[in-house]
Order: C-alpha cells, then sequence, then structure tokens
C-alpha cells in the first residue's frame, strides 16, 4: 500500500536524522484505525519504544508531530496509550482513489515464483462427483487463480483412481447385475451409471454377510474371538472388513479381479477400460459446469507401476524393509509415525505406492519447486507419512510439499456416505442451486429485458455463484454444512449478495450515461465521508488480502473481502446519493469510486472462480 511506504520512509528518516538509527520498515506496523476513535490508520509504537527510550505516548507524540510537519498526506493525528492514530488528508484520499480506480493496480506486475504443480479433484472411477468433491474442486480452481496471480507458474493436475478395490466392487457389480445396461440404453451419465453399480454392490455384500452371519461358522468365529462375552450384533458390525477379506466370496471374487487387471487379463481390461470410459464422459460434463479444467491428468493404472519400483528401490537402498510374508514396509518411528505397509504379499500396491510414482513423475515432467494436495481431512496421517517417505528416498523436490487439508461438508440432515447411495450428487446439486435462483429471479421480475439466452446465463451465475461462494467462505480446514436454501439467500452472506451490489452498480453507471472516468475531476470534492474513506481503506488493502490468501492457501480471506466491500458499498449507496450529488466534484469521486469497487468485486469472486452477472 502506498500509504505505509510513505509513512514507513518518513519514519525511518526521522530515526536516521534524529536518533542516528537504522530500523527495517518490518518494524512499522499498521492498521485501519478503530471505529470508536479519531482517525484514519493506526500506527503501533509499541515496538519502537527501545529504540527512543521514552513512554509509550511520548514516542507517539515526538512521531506524530514529525509526520505532520512533514507529509502532505497527516492532517491530524492523537495518541492512545501506544497507539498513533491519523487522519489523512482530501489530498491523500483523492489520490488513493486514482490508484485504484486504474483497473491494472489489481493486478501483480510481472514476477516468478517458480511452478507450483497443484493437485486437486482426484476421484474415483467408482461414482459419480459429490458435494465432497466439489468443495474440493472448487479450493483447488480458486487456490489455481490465486498462486497464479502472485507470481507462481501453476499447473493444475488430478490423478483418477482408475483402480484397485473399490473400482473393481462396480465392475464386478455391473458384470453381474447389470444385464448390458450402458448410458445410453439407460439414458443416464456415465459416472451416475457405475456409481449406482457400486451401492448396488454394497447392498448385494450386506445381504451375503448377513445371511454368512446366521450360520455355524460365524458362531464359531464369534465364541473364538469374544468368549460370548460381548453383544453378537456389535461384533459382527466391527468384523464387516474382515469378513470382506477372510470369508466373502464377492470379496473372494473381487481381489481375483484386481489380481487379473494387474496380470493384464484382456477380458478385465476391456471391461475397464469401456467402464471408466463412461465415468470420464459423465466427470467432464460436471467439470464444465463448475467451470474447471487440468492441465495434466494422471491416473493410477500408469503411477502404480512406478511407484512399485521405487518401493524396490528403497528396499534395495536399506530404507524399507520386507516382512516374512514377502510385504514391504518403511520404519518410521524416529519420525513419531508408525511402520506404514508400501506392497502388499501378493505385490499388489497400496495407495500410498501410486503416489510415490505420480510424485516422481511430476517432478520428470515439470521441474517444479512445490508440489499442493488439496485432499480432504481424513487423509491428514497419510500424507505426513508419505512425505516423510520422499525424503528419506531423497527426492530433490520433498522440501516443497503441502497438504492442503479440508474438512468435510455436511447437510443439515448430517453426513453423507458412498456405499449407501446417501451423497448428494454433484450434478443433481448443481441443478438444484440454478433452480432456487430461477425461482428468486421469478419472484422479483428483475429480469424481463433479457433475452432468454441472457436470462438462462445470468441465472446460471447467480446459482453457481451461491453454490461457489457458500462453500468458498468458510477456512478450508473446518468442517461446514451446506444447505442450498442458504446459499442464495440475497440479503445474507451470500454470493448473491455481493453480485447483487455488482448489478447495482452497473445500474448506476448506466443511469449516468457516456463519461470517461479518467477525465472525471474531483479537485474541488473536499467533504470526503466516512464511508467513502472506508471503501477506498478496503480497496487499498486488497491486494495485502490476495497476498494472505496466497500465504495462507485459504481463499476464505477473499471471500470475506469482497462480502464486506459489498456491504460497505450497499450502506454507502442507502446513505449518499451519487447521480444526483450535491456538486458535480462530488458525482464525479462518487462515480469513480463506484467503478473502483465493482472492478474489484469482479476481480475478487472471479479468483473464487465465481462470474457476474449484468441483471438481478
Amino acid at each position: 500500500m502506498h500509504l505505509y511506504a510513505h509513512i514507513s520512509s518518513l519514519i525511518s528518516d526521522f530515526f536516521s536524522d534524529e536518533l542516528k538509527l537504522e530500523i527495517e520498515s518490518s518494524k512499522f506496523q499498521f492498521t485501519p484505525t478503530k471505529k470508536e476513535f479519531d482517525g484514519d490508520y493506526t500506527l503501533v509504537v509499541f515496538p519502537l519504544v527501545r529504540h527512543m527510550k521514552k513512554k509509550p505516548e511520548e514516542c507517539g507524540e515526538i512521531i506524530g508531530q514529525y509526520l505532520l510537519e512533514r507529509s502532505d498526506y497527516v492532517e491530524a493525528f492523537n495518541v492512545v496509550k501506544g497507539f498513533l492514530n491519523l487522519s489523512l488528508s482530501t489530498t491523500f484520499w483523492r489520490e488513493s482513489l486514482e490508484l485504484v480506480s486504474d483497473p491494472e493496480k489489481l493486478t501483480y506486475p510481472d514476477t516468478n515464483k517458480g511452478k507450483l504443480v497443484l493437485e486437486y479433484s482426484s476421484p474415483n472411477t467408482n461414482k459419480p462427483l459429490h458435494l465432497g468433491h466439489i468443495r474440493n474442486i472448487l479450493i483447488g480452481w480458486s487456490m489455481y487463480r490465486i498462486l497464479q496471480r502472485v507470481g507462481y507458474e501453476v499447473i493444475k493436475t488430478q490423478i483418477v483412481n482408475d483402480r484397485g478395490v473399490a473400482i473393481c466392487k462396480s465392475m464386478l457389480a455391473w458384470k453381474k447385475f447389470a444385464g448390458g445396461e450402458t448410458p445410453e440404453s439407460s439414458g443416464k451419465k456415465g459416472d451416475h451409471l457405475i456409481g449406482e453399480y457400486y451401492v448396488t454392490f454394497d447392498k448385494a455384500l450386506k445381504e451375503e454377510y448377513e445371511q454368512w452371519q446366521t450360520g455355524a461358522e460365524a458362531e464359531k468365529i464369534f465364541r473364538e474371538k469374544n468368549d460370548g462375552k460381548i453383544d453378537r450384533n456389535a461384533f459382527f458390525k466391527k468384523w464387516k472388513n474382515e469378513y470382506f477379506n477372510e470369508k466373502s466370496q464377492l470379496g473372494a471374487e473381487v481381489r481375483q479381479m484386481l489380481r487379473d487387471w494387474e496380470d493384464g487379463d484382456p477380458n478385465v481390461i476391456a471391461l475397464w477400460e469401456k467402464m471408466n470410459a463412461w465415468v470420464y464422459a459423465g466427470f467432464d460434463e460436471t467439470y464444465a459446469g463448475l467451470g474447471v479444467d487440468f492441465d495434466k491428468t494422471y491416473f493410477e493404472s500408469d503411477t502404480y507401476k512406478l511407484g512399485k519400483d521405487i518401493v524396490e528401490e528403497g528396499l534395495q537402498k536399506g530404507i524399507f524393509y520386507k516382512m516374512e510374508d514377502g510385504s514391504i514396509w518403511v520404519d518410521l518411528s524416529d519420525s513419531g509415525m508408525d511402520q506404514k505397509l508400501l506392497l502388499r504379499s501378493d505385490g499388489t500396491s497400496v495407495y500410498i505406492t501410486q503416489d510415490l510414482g505420480t510424485a516422481r513423475i511430476r517432478y520428470e515432467d515439470y521441474k517444479m519447486g512445490s508440489m499442493v494436495y488439496v485432499v480432504g481431512n481424513e487423509q491428514d496421517y497419510h500424507f505426513q507419512v508419505l512425505f516423510e517417505v520422499l525424503k528419506l528416498l531423497g527426492e530433490p523436490y520433498a522440501d516443497g510439499l503441502l497438504h492442503l487439508s479440508y474438512g468435510m461438508v455436511d447437510l443439515p440432515t448430517g453426513k453423507m456416505k458412498s456405499r449407501e447411495g446417501t451423497v448428494v450428487d454433484a450434478d443433481d446439486l448443481m441443478a438444484e442451486v440454478v433452480e432456487i435462483a430461477a425461482a428468486n429471479v421469478e419472484d422479483r421480475g428483475a429480469m424481463d429485458e433479457l433475452s432468454e439466452e441472457e436470462r438462462r446465463e445470468a441465472i446460471r451465475r447467480i446459482g453457481m455463484g451461491a453454490l461457489k461462494f457458500q462453500l468458498l467462505k468458510v477456512n478450508p480446514k473446518k468442517r461446514m454444512v451446506f444447505n442450498p436454501e442458504e446459499s442464495v439467500d440475497l440479503q445474507g452472506h451470500t454470493g448473491p449478495y455481493i453480485q447483487n451490489a455488482y448489478v447495482r452498480i452497473l445500474s448506476v453507471l448506466r443511469k449516468a450515461g457516456d463519461f470517461d472516468q479518467d477525465h472525471l475531476s474531483t479537485q474541488d470534492y473536499f467533504r470526503i465521508s466516512g464511508d467513502e474513506r472506508e471503501l477506498i481503506q478496503m480497496l487499498l488493502s486488497y491486494r495485502e488480502v490476495i497476498e494472505r490468501a496466497a500465504g495462507e492457501f485459504d481463499p476464505a480471506h477473499l471471500a470475506g473481502f469482497s462480502y464486506q466491500l459489498a456491504r460497505a458499498y450497499h450502506r454507502f449507496y442507502h446513505d449518499h446519493q451519487i447521480i444526483r450529488a450535491e456538486s458535480e466534484a462530488a458525482r464525479n469521486f462518487r462515480l469513480k469510486l463506484s467503478v473502483a469497487v465493482a472492478a474489484a468485486l469482479e476481480d475478487s469472486l472471479s479468483l473464487l472462480g465465481i462470474a457476474m452477472p449484468v441483471r438481478m
């Protein structure tokens, strides 16, 4: 911010000229002045006290007087304990408005912070994308826009989990129960169709398990493991995974299918390729609806092979060890973790195996300095292990890894469960918020002037803006509840509320007629109101907000900024005349201010992946 640089330079001059000291500008801490005190910006004096060897109040008085005498920006000051509150001149506010009125000031100069690979989405091919995926995707896409803005060359990637036990469950269920059903014959999206057979498998397994529990073998296991001391239902509820791995006929068929796939069985591979193709077509349609894309897609069916080779390398170097059954492990106890399986005894890989391969392939492709994984917090431990293993292997990128961990999304009715078919499908959710937005528009009758195509696009932007903002306004680390009805509230902390402020400004500018904002004179406007100063302060802080969002990997900072800016503009609009202002200078100032606010609102929401409508 140019004010901070200006004042910091003067304070540095003070210490250099008066006290013969060189003080780093980082020692000068500024914040907007709290509303209960007089002033616009506050300098925190406490860090300077030891250099001046005076009481905080005296230090504030001395520095304040020095600034008052030497800066055209400072017109008054007061000191409250260790805080120097500066009141700024109309010269500062007019110059600041010129600064924020230039759209180029909202962007960064050309900088190069290096290459950063960003992984997000990364779905399984056994089910469609759901609400949890949407949060992942939106966080990833927004961080791509934000990191790109601050100077990174960002490579957007996903790793498609297209192999493994879960995928084989869907494949086996389709083979057993589908009767040849296809997306074309059923009229369903391919990912939806395959997801239904994933649920079908779980139901079939449950039926098989319930029948097995009534038999003599189940009774024998129950007696042997528990001596009949715990509730039978409680035991078998917990023993479901062991049943799948040790006793289930369906489980045995799934494991055999996975082995056949890894052995290259042509019939299994053909089925796998056919079903995956259906899913990819469905994913692409959903991604298009969300307005996101990828620079590179990796597939676990490719990367797991390299992962196996890396595990063998680590074994030969003595980094990993082999158990008697042939499985390969790593001991991470020195790093506060435990032993981790890297390769099963039958030679099949686990999740971390392919993650090792994927990481190395990405480095070979891009030679990136950083790699960020957008993955839910249920995988926190997995990534701690992955990063530690990569360090043990001496991978050159191992120090630049970050897990952008985010909390799960619940519904007002509770948790979602994929296997039980209780998830909220991404496509259905997008359609629902757009439908709610359309109903709101019908009630208001605000788009009657638009063509049918323009109207549909505006409604889509409102609905998708509601969905995206609601999922991004919460710190990624926090678990959240998503309510579609609340997300489209024009009066709430929502995307449509911010879009409405932007549309309101467009309406003001249309009513103002043609004007050239570069030639709107504001020199005779002296009575700049508190509301106007607040808006300019917020605009001046915009770049810092972007930097904070990038540094903390948290798009919620931008969501909070855009909401507060929209709220401040709604209040300003309500309390001040713009087109019919008290003078031409006031009119010009407020028009320029409105243009600047609109540009910041549009830009900040674009960094969240949200487009603005022109009518609401």
